[in-house]
């Protein structure tokens, strides 16, 4: 039963005060990569705290899967745990953990269908706007895998966006490429690559379904809101490494001349006079030993959800 509770009680620790230090730390801004990192060590850390706390909270309400599931262990393990007598506890914790991962499984599902219905749509659409190559040229462009097309629209709007997936493509528009200096557009490029490259849709899904399935725990809803800005300063990190600060900070605010706000831009652009002016600040990067010790302690706490569920059965083998 104390490995029950210490899970409950970690896990509303990291679900509650974590999220907030997390959201007011400077250096995240300056390292977002380090910062994803650190937000997803974080919810999988909530995760595994629930994960295995159902699974306590399931055995001790359910004496066949508690045989079942200390079957191979010890004598003296399974006493250790103290399920016997948690039947009350255990099935109303049960309960709740599996509706809360019930709802984050239908959220998830609702959530991949729906992108990637909308990414077949756009990809229609484009297709439509944009036909196709020749089988001579596309199978030709086909032998460099790993690379994204890129496609050209006829539009006055100076627009620049990456549909991920299968066959990823990004599209410019002709005002883009007429607003635009070569440099300044090979640094548009490259953020959008960075997008596709990194996979920056599939974090954003589970955000959003993790954020939907547990409506009511806040690391979840803080994790959805963060995810959408730091995939945005790590692309920008990433064209800003290519094709430097001041290129890739002149090309956000020339793509968005004329907007009025910068926050007021299709989700697509998603640009802000916030990231153009932590592009021209060049803060240095944080310390090669810093982000070592972020790293190790983003990574100490899933490794401390699985300690902490497995110690009872080791201090009953010592």
């Amino acid at each position: 039963m104390t490995a029950l509770l210490g899970l409950l009680l970690l896990g509303l620790l990291l679900s509650t005060v974590a999220p907030r230090l997390l959201a007011r730390a400077r250096w995240v801004e300056r390292e977002p990569v380090l910062g994803l990192l650190v937000w997803q060590c974080l919810v999988v850390a909530v995760l595994l705290c629930c994960l295995l706390a159902l699974v306590l909270a399931t055995s001790a309400a359910l004496p066949e899967l508690r045989v079942l599931l200390f079957s191979g262990a010890p004598h003296g393990v399974e006493a250790a745990y103290g399920l016997q007598d948690a039947e009350g506890w255990g099935r109303l914790c049960a309960a709740l953990l599996a509706a809360g991962g019930l709802q984050t499984l239908f959220a998830l599902t609702r959530e991949v269908r729906s992108a990637r219905a909308l990414r077949d749509h756009r990809h229609a659409e484009l297709a439509h706007r944009a036909p196709e190559l020749p089988a001579s040229m596309s199978s030709r462009r086909g032998r460099r895998k790993g690379r994204e097309r890129l496609v050209v629209l006829e539009s006055m709007s100076p627009e620049a966006w990456s549909l991920p997936g299968h066959g990823a493509r990004l599209v410019v528009t002709t005002g883009a490429i007429r607003q635009l200096t070569d440099r300044e557009l090979a640094a548009v490029l490259s953020h959008e690559r960075g997008h596709v490259r990194a996979r920056h849709h599939w974090l954003s899904q589970c955000a959003q379904a993790l954020a939907t399935g547990f409506p009511g725990v806040g690391v979840f809803s803080a994790f959805r809101n963060q995810v959408g800005e730091l995939v945005e300063l790590a692309a920008d990190d990433r064209a800003a490494r290519r094709h430097g600060r001041t290129t890739t900070a002149l090309a956000l605010a020339e793509l968005n001349l004329g907007r009025g706000v910068f926050g007021s831009c299709p989700p697509g652009l998603a640009q802000s006079p916030k990231r153009v002016d932590r592009l021209l600040s060049d803060h240095p990067r944080l310390p090669v030993s810093h982000r070592l010790r972020l790293t190790v302690a983003a990574l100490a706490a899933p490794v401390g959800a699985v300690l902490l569920a497995a110690a009872p059965g080791l201090l009953a083998l010592l």
